[in-house]
């Protein structure tokens, strides 16, 4: 299994357990950054109780038919994104400006009771995975995916980040994580790519996403399956 400690997370703190902020429709990835206005007074008291500890919370994403129990507890799916509040303002109204970066996936082990108004719980981390013989060429799927992405978007948003991405010399499952934030999907197909640790596996449904966006004359003649077949041998 290869590592890139270049790009480890600091999880100074960290101590195993962090809040839960849950929300319906945003999926947050390690390395980006997402803009939040805190408004409950739930999240209000949880945006306080991190900014005078760790800064850390786990952004979660609700499961179908949240709106049933949303003052209680609704189900979450198990796999969540660890951040750390890097940005804050406090208004008047007590009210919050956040920006949150993404550190580290992470999967909930179990929720902790509590007498607090939010919920928290103990997490286990996830680390992109590796494998030591790849599942495809991460140099050549590196190239894919943002030539693919380029096509999709060829100006506007797109230009900066290509060309940082591009110049970066970042591991594959960064540049994932990268694209996957800034292209539009669902929140099935987008905690599909949350989920899955395996970076081969996941640049593969990725580009999947991808090409699946592309104008028809811009799609590729061969298209890799998800997922790969593999040799019998």
């Amino acid at each position: 299994m290869k590592s890139h400690p270049e790009f480890a997370a600091d999880l100074t703190g960290f101590n195993g357990t962090a809040p839960i902020f849950p929300l319906p429709s945003i999926v947050l990835f390690p390395y980006t950054a997402l803009p939040l206005r805190v408004f409950e007074p739930r999240y209000r008291e949880m945006v306080a109780h991190a900014l005078s500890a760790e800064r850390l919370i786990a952004m979660a994403v609700l499961k179908p038919g949240w709106e049933r129990d949303y003052e209680g507890r609704p189900e979450i799916y198990e796999s969540v994104c660890l951040g750390r509040i890097t940005a804050d303002e406090k208004l008047d109204s007590g009210e919050y400006n956040i920006i949150v970066t993404g550190i580290h996936r992470a999967s909930v082990v179990e929720e902790l009771d509590n007498e607090l108004p939010y919920r928290v719980a103990e997490l286990e981390l996830q680390r992109d995975f590796y494998a030591t013989e790849p599942l495809v060429d991460r140099e050549l799927r590196h190239q894919e995916l943002l030539l693919n992405f380029y096509r999709l978007f060829p100006r506007s948003r797109a230009d900066s980040l290509f060309s940082q991405v591009m110049d970066a010399g970042i591991p594959l499952g960064v540049t994932c994580d990268l694209l996957a934030a800034a292209l539009r999907m669902n929140v099935p197909d987008k905690m599909a790519l949350l989920e899955e640790v395996d970076v081969d596996l996941r640049s593969d449904l990725l580009l999947e996403r991808i090409r699946e966006r592309l104008p028809a004359e811009e799609k590729p003649a061969f298209a890799r399956t998800y997922p790969p077949t593999f040799s019998l041998n």
